[in-house]
Formats: C-alpha cells, sequence, structure tokens
C-alpha cells in the first residue's frame, strides 16, 4: 500500500497571510483562484498511481482540492483527524450540515456538529489547539493510517498534519509518499 500525502491547493487565506501581517480572519478558507490552478494540475500526477482510496480533511480548502484533482473518480472520506493545527480563522471548521450544503456529493454526517479543536478563543472566535492535543490527535490518526487494508491511498490535508506525519512541511499541493516506516523529530509547527 502506498499513501500519497497531499498538501491542500493555496487558499484564499494563504494568498493574503503569505504577504505579512496578522490574521486576515478567513475562516474555513476556500481555495484561491490559484489554489484551483494547482489542485487541476495535479490530476495527470495521479492518475499513474492507481489510487483507490480518497482520504480528506472535512476543512474546505482540503475538500476542494480532492474534488479538483479526481473530479468524482471514487467517493471522497472525510476524517476529522486529518484536520490542521488550529492556529488561525482558516482552521476554524463548519458544521457537517454547511459542507454538505456546499459539497453534497461528500459524507459528512458522521462529523460531531464542532469537530475542530474548541478551547479559549481570541476575541475573534480563533482558538489555539495546544501542540500536545494535536500530537496526540496526529498519532492517533498514523496509527489508523498504518492499519487500512493494502490499498493506494490519497490523503488531502494540511502543512501541520504532512509536517507531524512524515516530517516534512509540504508546499501547497505538494506530494509526498508516506512512509510508515521513517523516524523523524515532528515539529516546530508554523
Amino acid at each position: 500500500m502506498a499513501i500519497y500525502c497531499i498538501r491542500h491547493g493555496q487558499s484564499e487565506f494563504n494568498a493574503v497571510f503569505e504577504r505579512g501581517g496578522d490574521d486576515p480572519l478567513v475562516f474555513d478558507a476556500p481555495l484561491s483562484p490559484l489554489g484551483r490552478d494547482q489542485a487541476r494540475g495535479l490530476r495527470d500526477q495521479v492518475a499513474g498511481p492507481a489510487i483507490e482510496r480518497i482520504v480528506t480533511s472535512p476543512l474546505t480548502r482540503a475538500i476542494e482540492t480532492a474534488l479538483h484533482i479526481f473530479e468524482g473518480k471514487l467517493p471522497i472520506e472525510v476524517d476529522a483527524r486529518a484536520r490542521e493545527l488550529l492556529t488561525h480563522s482558516c482552521d476554524v471548521g463548519r458544521s457537517p450540515a454547511q459542507l454538505a450544503a456546499q459539497f453534497p456529493t461528500v459524507t459528512f454526517g458522521h462529523l460531531d456538529d464542532i469537530w475542530w479543536h474548541q478551547g479559549p478563543a481570541n476575541e475573534h472566535g480563533v482558538g489555539r489547539e495546544p501542540v500536545p492535543v494535536f500530537e496526540a490527535r496526529v498519532a492517533d490518526f498514523r496509527n489508523w493510517l498504518v492499519e487500512q487494508p493494502d490499498r493506494n491511498m490519497a490523503l488531502i490535508g494540511h502543512g501541520n498534519l504532512f509536517k507531524a506525519l512524515t516530517g516534512q512541511k509540504l508546499a501547497n499541493c505538494e506530494i509526498h509518499l508516506f512512509d510508515k516506516d521513517a523516524e523523524f523529530e515532528p515539529g516546530p509547527y508554523a
């Protein structure tokens, strides 16, 4: 089994935040036009390996990336453990009902109403997920990944998720082959 880690395309949050400054308050950020192009640009790259399963974070930018890359070829599975470390507005999710209204071909009924980290929030309603909580969640998710049946999987997720899983901080729409036997020191996280 091969697991292809794919970081989402550039989000509207990334497009603003990369220029510097404070959190631009783009909650559950969708892909930017460049991000949509980046995701569609991966179609040929992922056509080679026989992807038999697609798992994604429930954050909008990851779902949109999965949909742009795979164009409904396989059902998309949503797993809240694959979400980003909550540090900014873009990492605050939306309810399953809101997601289902936007993405009717994807199933969200198994998610809790609030599936992202809940904790003390700043004046904008953005909390910070403690790193030990994040790392415990990712360790649980990693254990689940290595126990999956022998099928090639695409995992669409986030920079800090993949840093914790692989030791690599991926660029937008970068693909990295997950090595379940690799040892590395996770963190620090951005």
